[in-house]
């Protein structure tokens, strides 16, 4: 079964997906797939530098990730550009990393799940980690340091709350009164809710409304 597991900048999507791992379920995370391709000797940077020039490569030869998001949030042509180049490389990959899947389901961490179109019809269930935005904000001030405006440009970039809540069968808040062993136990009511459809019938993983 496939599961695709989705959210806003610092919704909590990374420490859910380590949960899933660490229970047995195979995860590819997209984000490390887009990191591994833009990376120095990467597969997607000869078309990045093609598409964009030469100042959308740090001297190492990764792609200058400061300067890419700069480009991408003050013209929307530039991220339909890049991601023109890498959603289908991203795609491929994940796809084929979820055939060697074991366990009892696939977890595609992707997050622009959403707001790319392209991923709602591959997989079985839509989960989202759902978090306030103020908690959002705070998280990712913490973790990253970048400024509130930035964060909010990012988030603004992104599907709506309600959006991408209308969109899953499945929901995992992570808000900012959850704790640590209360985030685990929902995580692990899910999984377990999700090994037992991957054993029932096709028709149990339909993308119908959440119970």
């Amino acid at each position: 079964m496939k599961i695709g597991l989705t959210g806003g900048i610092g919704s909590g999507k990374s420490r859910v997906a380590d949960l899933l791992a660490g229970w047995g379920a195979t995860v590819v995370d997209t984000d490390e797939i887009s990191r591994a391709l833009t990376a120095p000797g990467g597969a997607a940077m000869a078309a990045i530098v093609r598409e964009f020039g030469a100042a959308s490569a740090r001297a190492d030869g990764g792609m200058d990730r400061d300067w890419m998001r700069q480009q991408v949030f003050t013209d929307p042509g530039a991220k339909a550009r890049l991601e023109s180049i890498l959603h289908p490389l991203i795609s491929r990959e994940a796809i084929a990393a979820g055939l060697s899947a074991t366990g009892c389901y696939v977890v595609f961490v992707v997050p622009l799940l959403v707001e790319s179109g392209r991923w709602t019809d591959r997989v079985d269930r839509i989960c989202v980690v759902d978090c306030d935005p103020e908690t959002q904000i705070r998280r990712v001030q913490a973790r990253s340091g970048l400024t509130i405006e930035t964060i909010q440009r990012i988030m603004a970039a992104q599907a709506a709350r309600a959006t991408r809540l209308a969109a899953a069968q499945d929901v995992i808040l992570n808000d900012g009164a959850t704790s640590a062993d209360t985030l685990q136990a929902r995580t692990r009511a899910m999984h377990d809710r999700w090994c037992a459809l991957a054993s029932a019938p096709a028709g149990a993983r339909d993308r119908g409304r959440r119970p």
